[in-house]
């Protein structure tokens, strides 16, 4: 990954997230055995949570540049029939699970910001032989469906990467049907960072400098409107980490995974 410069200029500082962002994680989407600080492909599901049985009824095409954090299917929201969106859908694991999940007479959109995830996701859609699934691009801040549309929302180790998690959360509220559901995996911290370490738009990437205190973090997804939020699961996420200074910085923040739900209210 390109060094990229700190600022504390709120939308210079946004921009950059996003470029490095997408730096990232267009490498994992590209090279996804090139070794990242956080773990990747089908360990990583494993590791997380994803029964086997649901990732050998998937292309592997999705499951190689899998790079989300938990298994927010822990909430078992979906129904058959459902509509569901996921938000930051990668290579495409989370939306071909879900479609196993809303069966046939279901839709499921992903949205994503980068192209080469877009492009591994649309290959892995094709591979699949599935017609209700498809990939649109855009943003968590700004989601491209209309009001009211989607009975469930999933995202999985994204919500950290947004700058503006109130738009965000708003935007998922938003497109949500009346009593629509969330599920959510996501990186939380024991304790928050420096201003500093959070001007540097490099460090969003890697994950944790994004990230906010748990305990704040639900208390944003109240706010949003959001009721019977449930935290379902907690892990020690980073100890699968090959790199050993991420491992150090999230034991130092005390940062974890976590997968919840909540409903609309």
């Amino acid at each position: 990954m390109a060094i990229v410069a700190q600022t504390a200029n709120r939308e210079e500082l946004r921009l950059r997230i996003f470029d490095a962002v997408q730096e990232m994680y267009s490498e994992v989407a590209a090279c996804p055995s090139k070794g990242f600080h956080f773990p990747v492909g089908r360990p990583a599901c494993e590791y997380v949570g994803y029964p086997a049985a649901e990732l050998d009824s998937i292309p592997a095409t999705a499951v190689e540049s899998f790079a989300g954090v938990g298994y927010p299917f822990t909430a078992n929201v979906i129904r058959k029939g459902d509509t569901v969106c996921d938000i930051g859908s990668g290579a495409g694991t989370d939306i071909l699970v879900a479609a196993l999940k809303t069966g046939p007479n279901g839709k499921v959109f992903g949205i994503d910001f980068t192209d080469a995830m877009l492009e591994r996701a649309a290959e892995s859609i094709r591979k699949a032989g599935v017609d209700n699934v498809s990939v649109i691009k855009g943003e968590a801040e700004s989601i491209p469906l209309p009001d009211g549309s989607v009975d469930v929302v999933t995202t999985n180790g994204v919500l950290n990467l947004v700058p503006d998690k109130s738009i965000a959360l708003q935007e998922i509220r938003r497109i949500l049907k009346h009593e629509g559901s969330i599920q959510i995996s996501d990186i939380v911290l024991g304790r928050d960072l420096s201003e500093k370490s959070r001007n540097n738009p490099q460090l969003w990437a890697e994950c944790i400098v994004g990230a906010m205190p748990e305990a704040r973090y639900l208390e944003l997804i109240r706010k949003a409107g959001f009721v019977d939020v449930l935290v379902l699961n907690r892990m020690e996420y980073f100890e699968k980490s090959s790199n050993t200074s991420t491992k150090d910085i999230a034991r130092q923040y005390g940062a974890i995974a976590i997968t919840l739900s909540a409903k609309k209210g």
